[in-house]
C-alpha cells in the first residue's frame, strides 16, 4: 500500500481521531489534540526512515560507496586541520540495531554521516541562533537575534553554516531541531544547547531531522536521557546514535516526498480544525438561542431545533460542557422546569427566613447580620419569573464564617482523626474529603469549625478560574473535618435549598460576577472576600421549584455524562484503531 493510499483508505480515522490534552496547570482546560493526524505524521516519518515510503531503485549508488566517500572526505578535512578526529564511540553492533533496513541501506552512526565545524568566540557583530530561533514546527531557522560581541552570552560558540542541522540537546523532547536553509548575515553563532551536525557527500540535512524527529530516533534519546526537569543529552550520546543512511539519490527523493506528504498532512489538520472550530461555532449559536428566548414558543422552537440535530451537534467534550453549562443557565433563569402556582410564593418564604434570623439573634445564638444593599437593576443578570425574586446572598444565611489553618502535616489524615480541609476539596464540583492534611497532635481542634451536611462551602482564594467556586457537603461525609481560613461556610434556613444555591453559585452567571470583584495581580491567585460573596444577587424561585430544578438538572447532567463516556469510548477506539494501522503499516 502507497503512502497515499494509507492516507485516503484511512482518512475518517486521521481526521477524527481528536484527544483532549492534559490540563496543562491546576484549573486549566486542555485543548484538543488531533491525534490522529499526529499519528499519521509520525507514521510518514518512521516509513520514510525505514525504507517503505518509496520504492528502491536498483541503479542508486549503494549507501556503503557514499558512506566511504564521507570517510574519504572527513579524512581530508582532519589532514587540513579543519574538523577534529573522530571521536572514541561504542562500537556498532547487530544487537543496537532496532530495525531492518533495505539491502541499499547502512547502519552508521550520527558521527560518521557529517562533521560539526567546532566552537569561536564572536569577535564581531554576528546572528545569535538559540532556542528561540527555532521554528520546532517546521524545522526551520526565523529571524535569529543580532548580537554585538559585547553582548554575546557565554552560550555562543558554536559554528554552524548554511546546510548544518541543529539540535537542542536539553529537553530534546521539545524537538527544537532545524536546518539552516539559507546563508545568514551577519555571521551565525549557534548556542551550545545545540548539538551540530553538517552531513557531507552533498547529503541533504532534511533527511537526517525527519531522522531524529522520528518515533525511531526519540525512543533511542529517552533511553540515554538524564535529568527530571530539564532532561538532556550530550554530544556524545547525540553522535552515539544509530542512524540509517539510504543511497544519496533516494535520501533526496524520500526529502521531497516527506515534504510533499507534510503539507498534506498539514492540509487535513486545518481542514479538520476547520470543521470543529465551525461545529463549536455551531453549537453556540444554537445554544445561545435557548438563554435568548423572550417567551415560551421561542423556547420551544429553540429546543425543538436544537432536538432534531442532538447527535451531530454534541459529539465533542467541549460541546457537552457547553450544553452543560446553559443547562445550568436555564435552571438558574427559571426556563428548566414549569412554575407551579400551588408553591409558597417566594415572598412568603423570605420573611420565614427573616423571622428565624430574629430568633437566633434573640436567643443570642448568632449575631445581628448587617443590613445588606438594596438589589438594582443593573445587579440583576437577566429577566426572571414573577414568582421569583432577586436576593443577595448573605440575606439568605443564618450565618457564615471562615475556617482556621494551623500549621498541619502535609499528608492527609490517618484513623479518621482530625485535619484541615485543602481549598482543592470545595473547588472541583463535588466535595472531596480526602483533600485534607491531619492536624497535629499537640493541637486541640477546633469543633466550631467542623464541616457538616448541607452545609455551603465556597473557596475565597484560588486561580481566577475556580476562586468561589463552591460545594454543599453531602449527607454521610466524614466527621472531624474542619474548614482552613480559605474556605468560607455558608448555613442556610430550611427555607432554602443549597443545593440550588450551589447551581447559581457555579452557573456562567455568577463566574461573571466573581471575576468582576476578585482580587490579586496575578490570574494563578485570585481572592474574594465574604463581604464580596455575601453581595452576590441570586435569582431566588420558590422552594417546591428549587427542588424540581436540582432534580431535573440531576437527570440531565447525568445524561450529559453518559453521553460523554460513550463520547470518549468511541474516540478510544478511533485512537486505537489509528494505532493498529500504524502498527500494520510498520509490520509489511
Amino acid at each position: 500500500m502507497s503512502a497515499r493510499e494509507l492516507i485516503t483508505e484511512h482518512l475518517d480515522l486521521w481526521t477524527g481521531a481528536v484527544t483532549k490534552k492534559p490540563s496543562s496547570g491546576r484549573g486549566s482546560n486542555g485543548k484538543t489534540e488531533l491525534t490522529g493526524v499526529k499519528k499519521l505524521r509520525e507514521l510518514i516519518l518512521e516509513l520514510a526512515v525505514r525504507g517503505k515510503l518509496l520504492e528502491q531503485n536498483p541503479t542508486d549508488e549503494p549507501a556503503s560507496k557514499l558512506l566511504e566517500r564521507v570517510r574519504a572526505e572527513k579524512l581530508h578535512l582532519i589532514k587540513q586541520g579543519k574538523i577534529k578526529k573522530r571521536r572514541k564511540l561504542p562500537e556498532l553492533t547487530e544487537m543496537t540495531k532496532p530495525f531492518n533496513l533495505p539491502s541499499s541501506w547502512e547502519w552508521s552512526q550520527l558521527e560518521d554521516v557529517g562533521r560539526d565545524w567546532g566552537q569561536k568566540t564572536p569577535k564581531d557583530d554576528f546572528s545569535y541562533i538559540d532556542v528561540a530561533s527555532v521554528d520546532s514546527l517546521r524545522g526551520e531557522i526565523t529571524q535569529p537575534s543580532i548580537l554585538s560581541a559585547e553582548e554575546a552570552p557565554s552560550r555562543a560558540r558554536k559554528i554552524v553554516s548554511e546546510g548544518t542541522l541543529i539540535y537542542s540537546t536539553v529537553r530534546p523532547y521539545l524537538q527544537n531541531i532545524a536546518v539552516i536553509e539559507s546563508k545568514i548575515e551577519p555571521e551565525p553563532i549557534a548556542s551550545t544547547a545545540f548539538a551540530i551536525l553538517h552531513p557531507l557527500a552533498g547529503m541533504p540535512a532534511r533527511f537526517y531531522l525527519h531522522y531524529l524527529r522520528s518515533p525511531a530516533f526519540v525512543r533511542y534519546v529517552e533511553s540515554v536521557q538524564t535529568g527530571i526537569a530539564y532532561p538532556a543529552i550530550n554530544d556524545k550520546q547525540f553522535f552515539s546514535g544509530l542512524v540509517p543512511v539510504p543511497p544519496l539519490e533516494e535520501q533526496h527523493r524520500i526529502v521531497q516526498k516527506v515534504d510533499e506528504l507534510m503539507d498534506l498532512c498539514d492540509r487535513l489538520e486545518q481542514q479538520t480544525s476547520d470543521q470543529l472550530e465551525a461545529h463549536e461555532t455551531l453549537v453556540d449559536t444554537l445554544l445561545g438561542t435557548l438563554t435568548q428566548s423572550e417567551n415560551a414558543t421561542e423556547l420551544a422552537d429553540s429546543w425543538a431545533r436544537l432536538a432534531a440535530h442532538f447527535d451531530t451537534l454534541f459529539t465533542t467534550e467541549q460541546s457537552i460542557g457547553k450544553l452543560k453549562q446553559t443547562i445550568l443557565q436555564l435552571a438558574v433563569m427559571g426556563r428548566l422546569v414549569e412554575q407551579n402556582v400551588g408553591d409558597e410564593p417566594t415572598e412568603s418564604l423570605l420573611t420565614n427566613i427573616d423571622q428565624e434570623i430574629a430568633s437566633l439573634v434573640k436567643q443570642g445564638l448568632i449575631k445581628k447580620p448587617k443590613p445588606t444593599p438594596e438589589i438594582s437593576d443593573s445587579d440583576k443578570f437577566f429577566g426572571i419569573p414573577d414568582s421569583w425574586q432577586w436576593v443577595r446572598l448573605g440575606s439568605l444565611a443564618l450565618h457564615s464564617e471562615a475556617g482556621w489553618s494551623p500549621k498541619c502535616h502535609d499528608v492527609p489524615r490517618e484513623n479518621q482523626g482530625w485535619a484541615v480541609l485543602k481549598v482543592s476539596a470545595v473547588t472541583w464540583g463535588e466535595f472531596r474529603p480526602s483533600e485534607n492534611k491531619e492536624l497535629p497532635s499537640n493541637l486541640t481542634p477546633r469543633r466550631e469549625y467542623e464541616v457538616h451536611p448541607s452545609d455551603f462551602l465556597i473557596s475565597r482564594a484560588n486561580t481566577s478560574e475556580l476562586v468561589a467556586r463552591s460545594v454543599v457537603v453531602p449527607k454521610g461525609a466524614p466527621a472531624k473535618l474542619m474548614m482552613s481560613d480559605k474556605i468560607i461556610r455558608f448555613v442556610f434556613s430550611d427555607q432554602i435549598e443549597p443545593l440550588y444555591i450551589n447551581l447559581f453559585n457555579n452557573s456562567p452567571f455568577a463566574r461573571s460576577y466573581y471575576l468582576s470583584v476578585a482580587g490579586g495581580t496575578s490570574s494563578s491567585m485570585k481572592n474574594v472576600s465574604r463581604a464580596q460573596i455575601q453581595a452576590l444577587a441570586v435569582p431566588l424561585p420558590p422552594l417546591g421549584e428549587q427542588h424540581r430544578i436540582v432534580q431535573k438538572v440531576d437527570e440531565l447532567m447525568v445524561l450529559c455524562d453518559q453521553l460523554k463516556e460513550r463520547l470518549n469510548q468511541a474516540g478510544e477506539t478511533r485512537c486505537q484503531l489509528a494505532e493498529a494501522v500504524v502498527e500494520g503499516a510498520l509490520k509489511e
